[in-house]
């Protein structure tokens, strides 16, 4: 009897330990979505805008993209782009999950300014709808019944400005992320998800509440780094260049995981692919709305907010 016990006990043992030398070591997401990530798109080609002159063109000429409003609905009935339709910007992705047969060559995304659409722009290439663009400077540009621009433009920091460059952090983790699947898609599909619920007003913010508490950020400075240095940078921002940087081959790893991540481009609009991007890869990242022309407009080396970006083109 005993005998027979000790074999029982051994047998159990020995599949306990047989069991416990090939059960595969845990997932860790962060690691298979960043690579399934980089794999399938490239963070430089996510900004893709298209102009209002470029879409009225494209309408006019009988080769019209699929236009979704993401504006609410009692502005989108108080004047829209000819043949958008609107659709919530919590509901976009299904929506074009949902139309994309009939949705022609390309998908232009409208918001009030750019930056929303731009962030929900992000999320469509990233989830695979690469022909997705973002109409710059959203229904601003189309006609100034629209302007959500020419009332956030400021010079008051103009004169904080830094011009000393800033060394970036030594290569930290990734964020840890748990959606409980295994695989880059599904890992990203959910991720995707997450960020389209929580919308752009989740993952952006104004110039003073970063002036009011810089040391509370991580700021990003989106530029190339000649313009980082001049005409200068806020105070204890970093640079990341555009095109170059946030892969895991570059400097993705240098940005915190335990602080938020403000980053800042000319507009706001760039910014908002980008946050877009890292929140989908886990980063507490936000962005600086209004970008650059929030803070010192006039200084900017390019994409200085005018009305010359308004068209006056025809609204129904």
């Amino acid at each position: 009897m005993k005998k027979t016990k000790f074999f029982f006990y051994s047998v159990i043992f020995s599949l306990l330990i047989v069991s416990s030398c090939t059960k595969e070591d845990p997932v860790v997401e962060s690691d298979v979505l960043v690579n399934y990530v980089e794999s399938v798109v490239s963070v430089g080609s996510l900004p893709s805008y298209i102009s209002a002159q470029d879409l009225l063109t494209a309408i006019n000429g009988g080769n019209a993209p699929y236009i979704i409003d993401i504006r609410q609905a009692t502005h989108y009935g108080q004047g829209h782009i000819p043949g958008a339709v609107n659709v919530g910007a919590a509901d976009i992705l299904t929506h074009v999950e949902t139309n994309i047969s009939n949705m022609g060559d390309n998908i232009v995304v409208v918001c009030y300014s750019g930056q929303s659409a731009a962030y929900c722009t992000s999320l469509l290439k990233l989830a695979g709808y690469t022909n997705a663009k973002s109409l710059l400077f959203g229904m601003t540009s189309w006609h100034s019944d629209f302007d959500s621009w020419s009332g956030n433009v400021s010079t008051y920091y103009a004169s904080f400005l830094e011009n000393t460059e800033n060394t970036k952090p030594e290569e930290g983790e990734l964020p840890e992320i748990n959606t409980g699947f295994e695989n880059g898609e599904d890992i990203l599909d959910s991720r995707i998800d997450g960020m389209i619920a929580a919308g752009f007003g989740a993952y952006a913010i104004n110039a003073t509440m970063v002036t009011d508490n810089p040391d509370n950020y991580y700021i990003v400075n989106y530029w190339p780094n000649s313009e980082y240095l001049n005409p200068g940078h806020i105070p204890g921002a970093y640079n990341y260049v555009p095109g170059q940087s946030l892969t895991l081959a570059t400097d993705l790893k240098t940005l915190p995981t335990d602080k938020t991540i403000v980053v800042y481009c000319y507009t706001g609009q760039t910014s908002a692919f980008i946050t877009a991007y890292l929140g989908t890869l886990g980063y507490d990242a936000k962005s600086l709305k209004f970008g650059a022309n929030s803070m010192f407009h006039g200084d900017l080396p390019k994409s200085n907010w005018t009305t010359d970006n308004i068209k006056e083109y025809a609204y129904e």
